[in-house]
């Protein structure tokens, strides 16, 4: 998937654009997303009726179909409010909001007010249960266009050449609640929802491609044990607590995910760089019935990338909606986000296993080196919610959901997940018509038989909803094979004795957690030692930490020590012998460059500078598919007259973790809230060559790997913040040379020279 030089494509356009002649940017009118409204307010309160106002250009809701998936051809607008009056929800004009009905202005509110009453009934009942995993998310919507190149295994209509299928794509964390912060280290679901003309097909995924567990009878546990302890209810949203560390250290087979949720996999830097997998072995079937066992991938266009733990920290308090809001940036600014969809398949023999890997064991994946990863599709998301509950919280998601083609294998895991899914639609959602709402409606007629209960919403024709009938004229009828039935694949289904056991090739618990370690690059295991020791610091009782540390024996001898230091207790050995493995440096996320579409760069500069050269680096950045924030000392409006820069960010605003790259444009003065008591982050005492804040986003932009740009003179500021100019990734120069450089480094994602391993 890597480009070979994923720069090029831009940097012709540098020189052109910082002369002013660059072509203009797709996306928001002023390419900085974040426009909370299609039309700016006036400083006065409206008062002229007008009809309510359009979505964004960006937002788009769920396509129109009846409760039982037939287009109405309706406008979407017309199943958003309308009319320019206030009205009950029976649609009766109301005069007044603001005060109840009383018996005069200071006597007793009286029973009768029905609109008081209405109105306090349904803001009561707003909230429905949160979901008990994956509660925080946000999602988008967009296209699957199939290659067609998975027509040789698959039936399925919608992986047909050229074919294109709408989606709704959810992205969430595991352990934290809907308020929770979006960067904590955690597990993230990858959540794809396909309509299909044969019915909804549902790819419910995560970032990482294996489980905690093997079998879906252990998932209370393991979401009890991450949870908050029941007693505090805290921790929130991590996994670093006594809970949790007891848990893996007793039950090994969490060991190979553990290790993945320590390594940056953990902190993705964005949905957009997130890898997605399936998680489970499925079985595909072709038209002539021949069957092939297969492991879904989604690959991330702009590469897999990750934040480093001291940003992800910083971000959860400044800003704790990081991914919510760059996902739904990158789609307003036409940056959108894009996955192949891509397929490792396996013969589907008798014990089906794989290179001596058992591809019934969630807990196992097969090196990409082993089976390549063939490309099928691309997803691309290009529209936003326009309602966030009743789409992104309302979107039910099942792997029962499935389409002619694609089928279930006996995963033990995969066996629980489909039955417990529609449960928990059941509690969440009111009741079992769920698949009515707007977002879950399949585009595929139904004909279900399925009558009544909450939420009802279609209106069913026909006396005799059971078969057989004939008062119906014998309809709804059998589909054949020939006629798009999902029949499930006849497999044999081994004889023997009832157990409560797992086969033997499931007690492999270390083998794939060592070759990922060791397929990891010295940086990368630097943050996994991180980690480890940070988690277990975390953990009370001294004795989960040394049986954690002997878990990690069994992993690498290197490991374990090195978090054994940390920790200051001494390195156990390990208990069973160090499996013989060969890397797979597929699953290194350093060492490749990737594309630049939606990358944030921050533009520092003053109300001195040169506003001609500001507004060429900021135009050579929108036209590199990027997107520039402008920071000064104040909001506003930088220059006079033609010559003038909106600003995005003060230095009270900006911190360092919110972009990819920072330019600096000349040396800024200080602002004028630049003291302790105004902006802590001003109270440090600092050489007089600029405000406090500007050196202190520096410092922190270069402590994280950032490529840093100056430009006009900024050589002071760079000395004044004890940076070297010529050090990996610090550039001083003018600016269409700046501009390529930055392009260059920012395809490495990180200045990775400035972290060496001590390894």
């Amino acid at each position: 998937m890597s480009e070979k030089n994923p720069v090029k494509a831009v940097t012709d356009k540098i020189a052109g654009a910082l002369h002013g002649d660059g072509a203009p940017s797709d996306g928001p009118e002023d390419g900085v997303p974040g426009k909370p409204a299609p039309v700016s307010p006036q400083v006065v309160e409206p008062t002229e009726p007008v009809e309510p106002l359009p979505p964004k250009a960006d937002q788009s809701g769920p396509e129109t179909v009846s409760p039982t998936g037939q287009p109405t051809g309706a406008d979407p607008a017309r199943v958003a409010q309308s009319g320019a009056y206030l009205t009950t929800a029976q649609g009766v004009r109301l005069p007044d909001t603001d005060h109840s009905l009383k018996a005069g202005s200071r006597g007793p509110v009286l029973l009768q007010d029905h609109h008081l009453r209405e109105k306090l009934m349904h803001f009561d009942h707003e909230r429905i249960p949160e979901r008990v995993v994956h509660a925080r998310g946000s999602a988008a919507h967009g296209v699957f266009q199939s290659y067609g190149t998975a027509q040789t295994v698959t039936k399925a209509a919608f992986l047909a050449r050229d074919t294109e299928t709408p989606v709704f794509v959810r992205f969430s964390t595991v352990l934290g609640s809907r308020g929770s912060a979006d960067t904590v280290r955690d597990t993230r679901g990858f959540a794809t929802k396909f309509y299909t003309e044969e019915g909804v097909f549902d790819l419910v995924g995560n970032n990482i491609p294996v489980f905690f567990i093997q079998d879906a009878i252990k998932f209370p546990d393991i979401i009890h044990a991450g949870k908050p302890h029941p007693d505090r209810e805290i921790p929130q949203a991590q996994s670093a607590h006594d809970t949790f560390w007891d848990f893996v250290s007793l039950h090994t087979e969490a060991t190979h995910h553990t290790l993945w949720n320590m390594s940056d996999r953990g902190i993705p830097r964005s949905y957009r760089m997130m890898e997605g997998f399936g998680v489970h072995t499925f079985r595909l079937v072709n038209a002539q019935g021949t069957t092939t066992l297969v492991k879904f991938h989604w690959k991330p266009k702009l590469g897999v990338h990750s934040l480093v733990w001291e940003e992800a920290q910083i971000l959860a308090g400044v800003d704790p909606d990081f991914h919510r809001r760059d996902l739904f940036d990158a789609i307003e600014s036409g940056a959108f986000p894009q996955w192949e969809l891509g397929i490792q398949t396996f013969p589907d023999t008798d014990d089906q296993m794989f290179e001596g890997i058992d591809l019934l064991d969630p807990t196992k994946i097969v090196p990409e080196e082993l089976a390549p990863v063939k490309p099928v599709g691309l997803l691309t998301l290009n529209a936003n919610p326009s309602n966030f509950f009743a789409e992104v919280e309302q979107v039910a998601f099942h792997t029962g959901h499935l389409v002619p083609g694609i089928d279930a294998t006996d995963d033990p895991l995969l066996a629980g997940r489909m039955f417990s899914y529609l449960d928990t639609q059941l509690t969440r959602l009111g009741g079992p018509n769920f698949p009515q709402i707007p977002i879950n409606r399949t585009h595929a007629p139904v004909n279900d038989m399925l009558r009544d209960g909450f939420h009802q919403t279609a209106v069913h024709r026909g006396v005799a909803p059971y078969k057989p009938n004939s008062l119906d004229g014998g309809c709804p009828f059998f589909a054949g094979a020939d006629t798009g039935a999902f029949i499930e694949v006849p497999v044999e289904v081994p004889a023997g004795r009832k157990v409560r056991e797992a086969p033997a090739s499931f007690a492999d618990h270390f083998s794939q957690a060592r070759l990922f370690w060791l397929s990891m690059s010295p940086v990368e295991r630097e943050h996994i030692i991180a980690a480890y020791t940070f988690e277990l610091a975390k953990c009370y009782e001294q004795a989960i930490k040394e049986r954690a540390l002997g878990v990690l024996a069994n992993i690498d001898p290197e490991l374990c020590s090195q978090v054994a230091a940390g920790l200051g207790l001494p390195a156990p050995a390990a208990t069973e012998p160090l499996a013989d493995v060969r890397p797979s440096p597929a699953l290194s996320q350093v060492g490749r460059t990737w594309p630049l579409h939606g990358r944030v760069i921050g533009i520092v500069t003053g109300q001195a500078m040169d506003m001609v050269g500001v507004n060429g680096v900021r135009q050579a950045i929108l036209d590199a598919g990027m997107v520039p924030l402008v920071v000064a000392a104040a909001g506003g409006v930088l220059g006079t007259g033609s010559d003038t820069v909106t600003v995005q960010r003060t230095f009270a605003t900006a911190r360092s973790v919110e972009f990819d790259a920072l330019v600096f444009a000349g040396v800024p003065g200080a602002g004028a809230d630049a003291y302790g008591a105004r902006d802590a982050k001003a109270g440090a005492p600092r050489p007089p060559v600029s405000d406090p804040r500007v050196l202190a986003l520096l410092t922190e932009a270069y402590q994280h790997g950032k490529a840093l740009i100056g430009l006009g003179g900024a050589e002071a500021l760079f000395e004044a913040a004890g940076i070297s100019v010529g050090e990996p990734g610090v550039v001083v120069t003018d600016g269409a040379q700046g501009m390529r450089q930055l392009m260059e480094l920012l395809a490495a994602h990180r200045v990775w020279e400035r972290f060496p391993a001590a390894m």
